[in-house]
């Protein structure tokens, strides 16, 4: 059945700066299956390679569709240098797809097209909250806590995450 919903409000247990990621692609032309396939099947060796090293800084993912021809994967990271690092890294899956893909995209004609969309979001600028789910997104990514220990509501979640991005505990019950 899958991952087990967590009965409890809970929120992310992130503190500092989070780290977004959002990668896609989009099929132009079906029949150009010689330029879309070989993109497509980039990811996914990608994120097994992230994720088989802990020191990658890929907290987490998870796929996303749009429709039969887009797809794409929002990521999670430890850090941006950790995520421009492994863009880099010659010795990595990334660099190789990259230069097979602008090889591919020079004959191409637009057969398929891809995109992303890289987020720093500075502490106390996000806030979260889980009931009834399993762990998603910067849940998944970071683990979660008691909602309880940031506030039950949005607005204070976003207080307490500004303070402790500031170095300032709340009180207890403000």
């Amino acid at each position: 059945m899958g991952a087990q919903p967590i009965t409890e409000r809970v929120t992310a247990a992130a503190e500092g700066d989070v780290v977004v990621f959002l990668i896609g692609m989009r099929i132009n032309r079906w029949r150009a299956v010689r330029h879309w396939l070989p993109t497509l099947r980039a990811m996914p060796r990608m994120l097994r390679e992230l994720s088989r090293d802990e020191n990658s800084g890929l907290l987490g993912y998870r796929p996303f569709g749009g429709g039969p021809r887009d797809f794409g994967v929002v990521q999670y990271w430890e850090s941006r240098e950790k995520l421009l690092a492994y863009a880099a890294d010659r010795n990595k899956e990334h660099r190789p797809a990259w230069a097979a893909f602008n090889r591919r995209a020079r004959g191409g004609e637009g057969s398929v097209g891809i995109w992303h969309e890289t987020y720093v979001v500075p502490a106390g600028s996000y806030e979260s909250v889980y009931s009834g789910m399993p762990k998603q997104g910067l849940g998944k990514a970071y683990g979660v806590e008691p909602v309880a220990k940031h506030g039950e509501r949005a607005a204070e979640r976003f207080a307490s995450a500004g303070g402790r991005a500031r170095g300032v505990v709340p009180e207890a019950g403000a």
